[in-house]
């Protein structure tokens, strides 16, 4: 999947050097170089930075970790940071770097490029792109019919051994941070004591996905673009399965925004600035839609992947992103021994 990307990244850039766009103005002088502190996957952090490149002809020095590896990272640095510009797979690590105060303000023309949903609240980061939670299950093993209504419902007796989880992935603690804002504490730790007491136990949604396909357990919680890579692929991983989307606000059906911001630490915060605009603007969400990597776009009005599941047929729950507590939800899962 990387190289179809970056062969698209490629042909992109040629065609956007030669258009104009939001970020034309304010270009750096030569010797400018960002830092990008990039958890999101690598080459989508890569073709937003050749793109950016190629456009302004500014640098961009990508530096690569997971969520909470470069957030606790920024956190440590504090006003030393290197980074220029963080972006993320999911929004709990940008709410932590916000709850410390370290982002700069998004530029108000930013942030009117991306829905106020998919953003935080405080206007300090903005939504990149998102993913949808599923349930990806084995269609010869289970019916429409027996499959749970609500991410909820997984914790009930009857679904004890039938469902795979990664717990050590930031993907599923962001989910599960989400059953905390939608369902509220109480509810939510019931909830998250019935997984840890049903649920097997994985190490990556791939991982969950081809033991589903396997037939080695009926189904489990993933993200939805696993599944659609694995069908562009050629489905050797997923024949054998569909997927269901939980819908009706329930906290099952919660999307999870990688998100992007400034620090406030950059030395070149106009430059950081305008890079946050190219990839949140028409030109950077396309690449994205255009690409491999099956998330969905949610700046600037442009429709993801015609192959997904149209994002506004989602029906996911509202929830304040800034709110999601990623410290807490990771103490909670080790409270229950999922950690």
């Amino acid at each position: 999947m990387r190289s179809a990307f970056t062969a698209l990244a490629a042909v992109m850039v040629i065609t956007l050097a030669a258009c104009g766009s939001d970020t034309d103005s304010g270009t750096a002088p030569d010797d400018v170089t960002l830092v990008l502190y990039n958890a999101q996957h690598e080459e989508v952090g890569k073709a937003w930075a050749d793109g950016f490149t190629t456009k302004t002809g500014i640098t961009v020095e990508i530096r690569n970790g997971s969520d909470f590896e470069l957030a606790n990272q920024i956190v440590a640095e504090g006003k030393a940071s290197p980074a220029d510009v963080f972006i993320t797979e999911n929004s709990p690590a940008m709410s932590l770097v916000s709850s410390k105060d370290l982002f700069a303000p998004v530029d108000a023309a930013t942030r009117g490029q991306v829905p106020a949903q998919h953003s935080s609240s405080k206007g300090d980061w903005v939504g990149v792109a998102a993913r949808s939670t599923v349930f990806v299950y084995n269609s010869t093993t289970l019916t429409d019919a027996q499959l749970p209504q609500s991410i909820m419902d997984l914790a009930k007796p009857e679904w004890k051994g039938r469902f795979g989880i990664s717990p050590s992935g930031a993907d599923f603690q962001a989910i599960v941070s989400a059953v905390y804002a939608v369902q509220g504490e109480t509810a939510a730790a019931a909830w998250l004591q019935g997984i840890k007491d049903n649920a097997k136990i994985y190490r990556g949604n791939s991982t969950i996905m081809k033991a589903a396909n396997s037939g080695e357990v009926p189904g489990g919680v993933i993200y939805h673009y696993y599944w659609y890579g694995d069908q562009a692929d050629g489905g050797a991983n997923s024949r054998n399965t569909k997927l269901k989307y939980f819908g009706n606000k329930d906290a099952g059906a919660f999307l999870s925004v990688s998100g992007g911001g400034v620090l406030k630490a950059s030395k070149h915060t106009a430059q950081a600035q305008q890079f946050l605009a190219y990839m949140t603007g028409a030109e950077g969400q396309k690449l994205l839609s255009d690409g491999t990597s099956m998330e969905y776009s949610v700046g600037s009005n442009v429709p993801a992947n015609p192959k997904l599941k149209p994002l506004a047929d989602l029906a996911a729950p509202t929830v304040d992103l800034n709110t999601l507590n990623g410290p807490k939800v990771v103490a909670e899962m080790q409270r229950v021994g999922l950690l």
